[in-house]
């Protein structure tokens, strides 16, 4: 006997029993619909091979900053009820908008927009500065919590993750109720909201977890895509960024339903190997797999907009020795070395220039990266003004303590690697400002500049 079969049996001996004590009245009639939802939940598990949760943060960053300032530093204004939003320092010329509360949302301010933009848009607009360690202490708790529910968890982002609870939903009930106890639990101990989208891949529960914000559970199964997600335009599609969406409308395609129905071949003669990834999602296909352990990076990057326009070979060679010194930390961190190195460079109109350069060998020696960072960035400057910095790499793989010997290069390698692991293990104990370079001294930039790796 099949397994949907004894359920139902099971539920309905259950329903038999209720209706003799409690008569034909409303009371029974509640109990039944009650009954009857809990087997349709529960041969929806059973039809799915797997049962996969999407948790997103609800404006993360706005909202971690509002938790704690009303739990820790006496605020009574929470930042979540007004309109709002953490953007960078203006007065050094990173004004980005990087969240946004709900009612800002309203005045039609985006993530990714200048904060003067956003200011014109509402001038009444709180715009606080974004604290890197505290998100990464809060990701780190709700993370904590998830794996309480599943041991594959895979954490997409700071703010996001996938759960595979194909093994362990069982055990909290149906999938809503296992997501809607993960949710209070978070908004109960943590203090913020999330949203969770229920499927049985990760593509149909990331769409899921987009629709209706905050503090919400919602379900895509595959039998559901026709009737909630084809009537969406192309451009909420995953995958689907502004330039392919812009590109799909002029190709008469404007709802996720007319994708899933377009010729896969004509979508792939004119959008390449994306084209047939985009017909797939928008049929609810995804085949990739939960993954409690992230892959390997395959690169690493560094990048900073510099508070003032750098006109000078000596300031520019500081800034990538800075992003080369984060870089390096981080590269060794992972125990990894890069084969390949690039610089690129954003001028004062915004144009943006870039030039590469593959070593002799791996290395993850903040000199060796710095001084190859150089030699590129003097090929390619042409003494325009410099808004923007990037040191990126690529060709990542794990240290190989072995070098191939050059005959003409006299550096003490392995004396370098000492000098980075002592300076590492010092910084880690007492904190990056506990050694500095002296060239840095007096400098209007930190000794360690760059993105925070999120």
């Amino acid at each position: 006997m099949s397994r949907s079969v004894c359920s139902r049996m099971c539920l309905t001996d259950k329903l038999f029993f209720w209706k003799q004590e409690s008569g034909t009245g409303s009371r029974y009639q509640l109990k039944k619909e009650r009954m009857f939802a809990i087997i349709k939940e529960q041969e929806v598990n059973i039809r799915l091979d797997q049962i996969i949760f999407h948790i997103d943060v609800n404006s993360a960053f706005l909202s971690w900053e509002a938790v704690y300032r009303l739990a820790h530093c006496g605020e009574q204004l929470d930042l979540r009820k007004v309109a709002s939003a953490v953007g960078g320092d203006t007065s050094l010329r990173r004004g980005i908008i990087l969240a946004k509360s709900i009612p800002a949302k309203k005045y039609g301010i985006r993530t990714g927009e200048a904060v003067w933009q956003a200011k014109e848009k509402c001038p009444g607009l709180v715009v606080v500065e974004p604290d890197y360690k505290l998100y990464e202490g809060c990701s780190a708790a709700f993370m904590d919590i998830l794996r309480e529910y599943s041991d594959m968890v895979e954490q997409y982002s700071i703010d996001e993750a996938f759960m595979d609870m194909s093994e362990s939903c069982h055990l909290f009930g149906t999938a809503k109720e296992a997501a809607r106890q993960i949710r209070e639990r978070i908004r109960e101990e943590l203090g913020f909201t999330v949203n969770i989208g229920i499927s049985n891949n990760k593509l149909l529960a990331k769409m899921a977890s987009d629709f209706c914000k905050p503090d919400q559970v919602h379900t895509l199964y595959p039998w559901e895509i026709r009737q909630k997600m084809w009537p969406l335009p192309v451009s909420e599609l995953f995958f689907v960024g502004r330039a392919t969406a812009k590109k799909l409308f002029s190709m008469g395609i404007r709802t996720i339903g007319e994708l899933a129905a377009a010729d896969p071949a004509w979508l792939k003669e004119i959008l390449k190997k994306q084209g047939e990834v985009i017909w797939a999602f928008a049929n609810g296909v995804d085949l990739s797999p939960v993954l409690d352990a992230p892959p390997a990076n395959k690169g690493y990057g560094n990048s900073t907009t510099i508070p003032f326009d750098v006109e000078d070979l000596a300031m520019a060679k500081r800034v990538l020795l800075a992003l080369s010194e984060t870089l390096g930390e981080r590269l060794r961190a992972d125990r990894a070395e890069v084969s390949v190195v690039s610089v690129g460079i954003r001028y004062a109109d915004l144009s943006y220039f870039s030039h590469q350069k593959k070593l002799d060998n791996p290395t993850n020696l903040t000199l060796e990266l710095y001084k190859t960072a150089c030699l590129l960035f003097e090929q390619l400057w042409d003494k325009r003004p410099i808004r923007h910095l990037g040191v990126h790499t690529s060709g990542a793989g794990g240290e190989s303590f072995c070098r191939q010997m050059d005959f003409f290069d006299r550096t003490d390698y392995g004396k370098l690697a000492k000098i980075d692991r002592t300076v590492d293990n010092i910084r880690g104990r007492y904190g990056r400002d506990a050694v500095r370079r002296a060239g840095f001294l007096g400098q209007p930039i930190s000794h360690m500049c760059g993105g925070y790796p999120l």
